[in-house]
């Protein structure tokens, strides 16, 4: 078991603090309020990457976690936090919903949005902390969805799967598909969305988001082909470049940046693995699509503020013992 914290390692005294930290290091800055009495405040939490996906469980004593409009301002979150209660009856606020959470129950928070969240007694939540850039849907479609979440008929399925990922959660985190179960976590979490978020029912703001998220995901797939490009996504849909442009730019969203930021994360993350030793930076920017390396390396540095080679100098030395 990956456990990142245990309150029974830490003197009574100096628990609620330490807690208090360790909570907010595991998901983000907020308000943390700890039931007393003191020396019966206890935590333990359990952390596993799944890709680009990670499940954080945390079982506590009574807890209340209050993120405030000035922290959300000053600390964005990247990721989109969607819960299964456990054990205790959480209660839970954001915007006009007020929700009462049974074991059992599941629900999505908006880390970038206020909200007040507790449990009293003895309580356990499972979070699957998903990337808002790997969904690839809009903000305000989210906040739809996450107020009737329960409705959908996926709503079920996905609370089952997350729970079912903690049950042998140690093997299949360090297994070599384990990104194959992050990546499948992510397009179940789109699923449920994309099923609630619609206004009326009529599926006009599903089919829209549907029709981005299927492009993005095929652009994920295609990062390594060097002739990746809005024709050939369009071709690949069924479209005119002309309509994909048009998706795109209703939903705010710049196809070119975005094909190279997910590039440039990919041969960030290439140059630190110890097995890409022998391989070059070039070598390591072709297999990403990159054709000109000075152009890789200006489009690296304006992202990372280093160029490439120092940026690997250093994350390798980060890396060793």
């Amino acid at each position: 078991m990956t456990v990142v914290f245990d309150s029974d390692t830490i003197a009574p005294h100096e628990r609620v603090g330490a807690v208090a930290a360790a909570m907010q290091e595991a998901s983000v800055p907020s308000h943390v309020v700890l039931d007393p009495p003191e020396d019966r405040v206890h935590a333990t939490f359990d952390v596993w990457q799944f890709g680009e996906a990670s499940v954080f469980r945390a079982r506590t004593s009574g807890i209340q976690l209050i993120r405030t409009p000035k922290q959300v301002r000053c600390s964005p979150a990247p990721v989109l936090a969607v819960a299964v209660q456990q054990a205790g009856n959480g209660r839970y606020e954001q915007g006009s919903v007020q929700r009462v959470i049974q074991p059992g129950d599941l629900h999505v928070m908006d880390l970038n949005a206020p909200y007040d969240f507790s449990w009293r007694g003895e309580g356990t939540s499972t979070c699957l902390h998903v990337p808002l850039d790997q969904l690839g849907l809009s903000a305000e479609l989210i906040r739809q969805a996450a107020t009737r979440v329960q409705d959908s008929p996926h709503y079920r399925l996905v609370a089952n799967h997350i729970v079912a990922l903690t049950t042998d959660a140690d093997a299949l985190s360090t297994d070599p598909a384990a990104a194959l179960s992050g990546c499948a976590s992510i397009e179940l979490i789109r699923g449920l969305l994309l099923s609630a978020g619609s206004d009326d029912g009529s599926g006009a703001v599903v089919a829209s988001d549907i029709v981005l998220s299927r492009i993005r995901a095929y652009v994920r797939r295609s990062l390594a082909d060097p002739d990746l490009g809005a024709e050939q996504i369009a071709r690949a849909h069924n479209m005119s470049v002309r309509q994909l442009y048009k998706i795109c730019a209703n939903a705010d969203y710049s196809l070119e940046q975005w094909i190279i930021s997910q590039r440039l994360e990919q041969v960030r993350e290439d140059l630190t693995k110890p097995d890409n030793r022998h391989r070059t930076i070039s070598m390591i920017a072709r297999r990403w699509g990159f054709r000109d390396p000075s152009h890789f390396a200006r489009r690296f540095r304006a992202a990372y503020g280093l160029p490439p080679r120092e940026w690997r100098t250093i994350a390798t030395a980060e890396r060793e013992p």
